[in-house]
Formats: C-alpha cells, structure tokens, sequence
C-alpha cells in the first residue's frame, strides 16, 4: 500500500529536492508540498496523508507547533522532523510534540527513504548526531534493575523481547522475521505493550523502556 507524503519547508529549493528523491519510490503515494505550518495544518485537513516531513524553522508558527497540531488531527500520522537544527531543547520539544523521527538534513537522500519507509513501518529513528541527546534524556533518572521494572509492567518474556528490539528501531515486519512469528502476533504484541506501558505510540513506548530500563 503506497504512502501519501506531506513536504513542509519554507525554502522553495529544497521542497523540489525532496520531492524529487521521492518521486517514482515504489511506497510512496501522492506528495504534497506546505511552505508554511499554516499551509500544511490546511493541506492535512483536506487530504489524506500518511506522513509528515517537517522543517522546525518555519516562518510564523514553527515545525514544532505544526508537530503539536498535526498529532492532534491524527494521532497515528507519521511525523519526521528534518532540519539542520540540533539543539537539545528543540530536539527534545519535537520528540515530545509527536515526531517519529529526527533527521539531519545532511543526511543523504537514500538514507533519508529508508528512514520515511522504516518510520511508516512502525519504527522510530534518531539522527546519531543527536542520538546522544535522547540518551541524555533517558536516562537522567533513578531506576531499579530491569527484571523488577520488566515485572512491574507486568510484561511478559515475549512482550520485552520485543520493546527490546522496539527500543534499537526495528519496525513490526523485522521483528517479525526476527522472532519467527506473524505479523500480526507482532502487531497484538505491541499492542499490549503500548496498554501495559500507558502510553500511546512505539516513540513513548521506547523512551519509557530506555528511561526506566524495563528492558
């Protein structure tokens, strides 16, 4: 099933760029251009789009506020962050506003596919130049070992074997393959974890995981 694209950034170049490294890619839909937050919260609300690629320096309402207002349209969208920003503050804002990802616009345009494919899959991805920054975050509080915190999630050996392998941002179909189970035994298992854990999507999940080292 193919996947219709949002493209919201405010450099007219840089829009064509990315449109075109994902035209004629065999997962991708119909692509949709924003120059603006205001643009794209219009252009979301009228089509039906699978996946967000966001710039945070936007004029007027920023990537971070659209982020915010995105999610609360459509809390199962795919949202990845793509800037040249790196700061923590706004790294972490952007992770907390709904985004699935956080990509460096350096990063070259293959890659960049198979990060959007990964993401629309299910997995959540960090640029490793600010990978040190998310691991900061998680880990900045006190935690018991992590078979007590395991059991106290009452996750079952199944179920924290794969948060585990949701936490290194393997998508439902990897580790399905990985497990030898079925897809859709993988995708009830997640679902369970994302009840257990109180959250509501495989980011929080994998932040909750690595934060309090239940797995």
């Amino acid at each position: 099933m193919t996947k219709n694209i949002l493209i919201v950034e405010d450099y007219e170049l840089t829009r064509f760029g990315l449109k075109t490294a994902f035209e004629g890619v065999d997962f991708v839909g119909t692509i949709y251009e924003a120059e603006s937050a205001e643009k794209a919260i219009e252009v979301f609300n009228n089509n039906n789009i699978d996946i967000v690629i966001m710039d945070l320096g936007l004029p007027q309402m920023n990537g971070i506020e659209a982020t915010k207002a995105i999610r609360q349209l459509d809390k199962d969208v795919k949202i990845i962050i793509l800037t040249s920003h790196n700061d923590e503050k706004e790294v972490l804002n952007s992770l907390k506003a709904g985004a699935n990802a956080y990509c460096s616009k350096e990063i070259n345009p293959q890659r960049l596919i198979q990060v959007v494919q990964s993401v629309a899959d299910g997995a959540a991805w960090f640029d490793p130049s600010i990978a040190h920054i998310v691991l900061k975050a998680t880990t900045n509080s006190p935690a018991e070992d992590t078979e007590n915190n395991s059991k106290k999630y009452d996750l079952t050996t199944r179920e924290a074997q794969i948060l585990k392998l949701m936490t290194e941002g393997y998508n439902n179909m990897e580790i399905a393959q990985m497990l030898f189970i079925s897809i859709n035994t993988t995708k009830a298992h997640v679902a369970n974890i994302l009840q257990k854990l109180e959250v509501d999507d495989r980011l929080q999940a994998a932040l909750k995981a690595l934060k309090y080292k239940i797995v």
